[in-house]
């Protein structure tokens, strides 16, 4: 089995990739980078780039933490151990271009010693994902991103694709609106080694999907750009935004996890827009491409 030392540095390596990438594609702005500790152990690398040519505000977030589970997690998660280990990356990308989409990915790995030996890893999991958010939906565009998605996971396993699409849509969903985030993407946790699949295996797909992030939005972002758009256009942008804030700050897991683990407040809410905005009972006008997105706001649409 691959140790949790190699998975960190994989995953040290390609945050260095992703951020030298979106800097290359931004054209003007460059990454700050903060490393920090974690009281009760580990730490991490947060790397924020904002006010570029494109991005308006961003994260590519590394960290590696252990210590004391808390107890409610320890509930949540339905294990014994006090002890854990967990490290991954996660990035979210706001753009200030209106018809240029939010994007969000983690990929993440955790582990709990076993209480006997304190050393071999009596549970652990691989869990992770990418999805897409744009402020209009352009269909072209969902099926490109939903089609390199279901490539990468064909690669490793025949259903991949089919169950963590329909997991990602249930997950990226907002009860109280009715709607999905934005058109989804994958998702998957507690992903563990199997009779058809290694630990290796998991792990190459996880880099993989990592390592899809930049080809994959280096092409929405060039194909949108250039476009076009008016002060409606950003007003709309800010009230999606608003959606987006919503669902991280009431539904993420990942925000959730890094509260109760006493993890860095300004990692943790880094996915968090710079400008939002909250239109009290707005109404789509009829015929309008922000009627459109809304009536693509839901689950179960097959872009692939």
């Amino acid at each position: 089995m691959i140790s949790k030392e190699h998975i960190s540095a994989a995953y040290q390596l390609i945050q260095d990739e992703i951020c030298a990438a979106l800097e290359e594609v931004d054209g003007n702005a460059k990454f700050e980078e903060e490393k920090w500790e974690r009281e009760g152990g580990g730490g991490g690398r947060t790397r924020i780039i904002q006010n570029g040519n494109i991005f308006e505000r961003g994260g590519v977030n590394f960290s590696a933490v252990h210590g004391q589970l808390p107890h409610s997690l320890k509930k949540a998660l339905n294990v014994d151990q006090d002890d854990f280990f967990a490290t991954g990356i996660s990035i979210v990308i706001h753009p200030n271009h209106p018809m240029v989409p939010i994007i969000h990915m983690n990929v993440r790995y955790f582990e709990l010693p076993s209480p006997i030996t304190g050393e071999d890893a009596a549970v652990r999991w691989f869990g992770g994902g990418i999805d897409l958010t744009p402020h209009y939906i352009f269909e072209d565009d969902a099926r490109f991103f939903h089609q390199n998605l279901k490539d990468i996971c064909d690669k490793f396993y025949h259903d991949f694709y089919h169950r963590f699409k329909l997991w990602a849509d249930d997950y990226f969903y907002i009860k109280h609106r009715n709607e999905t985030r934005g058109i989804g993407g994958i998702f998957y946790d507690r992903l563990t080694a199997t009779d058809e699949l290694t630990w290796e295996n998991i792990f190459d797909f996880s880099k993989a999907l990592a390592r899809s992030f930049i080809p994959t939005y280096t092409e929405l972002v060039n194909r949108n750009r250039n476009k076009d758009y008016s002060e409606d256009n950003k007003n709309w942008q800010y009230q999606r935004r608003s959606r987006y804030t919503e669902f991280n700050l009431v539904y993420d897991a990942g925000t959730k996890f890094g509260l109760e683990t006493n993890g860095r407040i300004e990692s943790i809410l880094m996915s968090l827009p710079p400008t939002a905005k909250w239109v009290y009972n707005y109404q789509a006008q009829p015929g309008s491409e922000e009627e459109k997105t809304l009536s693509l706001l839901k689950k179960g649409i097959n872009w692939a």
